[in-house]
């Protein structure tokens, strides 16, 4: 654990991480926050989903749009004018009674404005610390994010049950606000300039490391959202089962990015890493028993951070600096589709097969997630002995 106290000793590390994860938490909020908010407006969980399908695909269209602009006009102009629009789409779907095509709109302008916190931050890390940091600096981040998909669920069903939906759309909006403030106000962000890119939207897909990144991206987080629809139709939403699993399988992520932390990362290991993904959640089709649920989907937590780690660092590793943040934001797109998608197919399979139908739809999207990992393993570059670090943007010299 040296590796992780040296990093977090690193001048910037520390608070670049705490004010990102507090700033993206809203992200584990807000889709649960609006669905039972509308879902109560319309008494329609099918009305609710077309307010979610727009909020989601909103985000996904924002992610590598909002993250080229940093290049163009600044990190802290682009977050704090979409910080703004955001925060008064959620007051509006939160406090006004419209008709559903107006919450569906803001739904939309609120995924649309979703401040593009995540490229940036990752887009700064290779400029804070050396080489060597960054593979563990990137398995920390990975890790960490577990607490905005843990505790951002847990936080909204309480507020929205127990107080009201409202009221847990607004404490998802302050933690945009002090997060958001927190970030943009970090000294890291005047230092450290985006070059803008001169290629056309979308070319940094052409990148073997991106796409392979955003592939299985969309696969593993479209598998963790089955399987979070998967447990709650086992137990319901009245007992502390399914919390404890998913918090469980969240800790194993993150014990699992931890100690990988500082592993090499050959043409193997992405494959590899998917696949104890999806051995876990093979195991767990043969049972829905609380303590074989805990034991094999701590298994498949244990492949989930480490796979993200190994993303980040391929991407950081072989695209130029000017599109590191347009190409971040693709894979973010990437995996919030996935959710959305995987949590919308699990749903329909529970409802068809019950709660087996849901765990064969997280298995199937992980298999074939470690599929994609192994079929394209020659997209992944070889990280061995090599710097991690973005290549250098280089520029014609006119020699006198």
């Amino acid at each position: 654990m040296n590796r992780y106290r040296d990093l977090l000793t690193t001048p910037g590390v520390a608070r670049l991480i705490a004010a990102q994860l507090t700033g993206r938490l809203p992200s584990g909020m807000i889709t649960l926050a609006y669905l039972i908010h509308v879902e109560q407006i319309f008494n329609s969980y099918g009305q609710a989903g077309l307010v979610l399908a727009a909020t989601s695909g909103g985000q996904a269209l924002a992610g590598p749009l909002t993250s080229r602009w940093m290049g163009r006009w600044g990190m802290r102009t682009v977050i704090n004018t979409t910080l703004v629009i955001s925060l008064i789409s959620m007051a509006a779907i939160a406090y006004f009674a419209m008709p559903l095509w107006w919450y569906i709109g803001f739904g939309l302008l609120c995924g649309l404005a979703t401040p593009p916190i995540q490229p940036a931050v990752r887009t700064i890390y290779p400029k804070l610390v050396n080489s060597r940091q960054l593979t563990p600096l990137f398995s920390l981040d990975a890790s960490a994010q577990e607490i905005i998909w843990i505790a951002g669920p847990v936080l909204t069903a309480f507020l929205a049950i127990q107080i009201s939906p409202p009221v847990a759309i607004t404490v998802a909006g302050a933690f945009l606000i002090v997060g958001g403030l927190w970030f943009v106000t970090a000294p890291e962000l005047g230092t450290v300039r985006i070059p803008p890119s001169k290629k056309r939207l979308g070319t940094v897909l052409r990148h073997r490391s991106v796409m392979l990144a955003t592939i299985t991206g969309f696969l593993l987080i479209g598998a963790a959202g089955a399987l979070e629809v998967s447990v709650v139709s086992v137990f319901g939403e009245e007992g502390p089962q399914a919390g404890i699993i998913l918090s469980l399988w969240a800790i194993a992520s993150l014990i699992g990015g931890l100690s990988l932390g500082g592993m090499a990362i050959g043409p193997w290991a992405l494959a590899g890493r998917m696949s104890v993904v999806a051995l876990g959640l093979f195991l767990a089709l043969g049972s829905t028993d609380f303590w074989w649920l805990v034991a094999t989907l701590a298994i498949a937590g244990l492949g989930i951070a480490p796979a993200l780690t190994v993303m980040f660092a391929i991407v950081s590793a072989t695209v130029k600096f000017s599109d590191t943040a347009e190409a971040y934001g693709w894979v973010g797109s990437g995996q919030l589709i996935g959710a959305a998608l995987g949590s919308a197919v699990a749903g329909f399979a529970v409802d068809a097969f019950g709660s087996f139908g849901g765990f064969v739809t997280g298995f199937a999207i992980a298999f074939l997630g470690a599929l994609v990992a192994t079929v394209l393993r020659g997209f992944q570059p070889d990280l061995r002995g090599k710097d991690p670090s973005p290549p250098p943007d280089t520029e014609p010299i006119t020699l006198g």
